[in-house]
């Protein structure tokens, strides 16, 4: 055993560790080996790329749904009923709101409660 240990380090301070022999047996383990590792390189970077773009689309999520907010904020205050007078007063447009619900015109046809 002692013998191993020595020729071991004697082999790997000589540079013979990784020698022409060990590529020839091993070539098949070690090309699936290397294979095997392009592809963990390739999917961690394409997994990093697609976290990436999901935290920039959030991003962009987050203005838009605040831009929509703001959007609808100002819709609605457009759309109030005194925000409505003010503007149609503004206009000079002659409207003015009912003082009597709408009524249902009957028919001569049609059944009388």
């Amino acid at each position: 055993m002692a013998e191993k240990k020595g020729t071991f380090i004697g082999r790997t301070l000589r540079g013979q560790i990784l020698s022409g022999s060990l590529f020839t047996r091993y070539w098949l383990q070690i090309l699936v080996l290397m294979a095997m590792v392009l592809v963990y390189i390739t999917n961690r970077y394409s997994c990093q790329r697609e976290m990436e773009q999901i935290r920039r689309l959030t991003e962009r999520l987050q203005v838009v749904q605040t831009e929509s907010l703001r959007v609808r904020g100002a819709y609605m205050s457009r759309i109030r009923e005194s925000a409505m007078k003010q503007r149609l007063d503004s206009l000079g447009v002659d409207l003015a709101v009912q003082r009597q619900p709408p009524y249902r015109l009957k028919s001569s046809g049609e059944e009388r409660d």
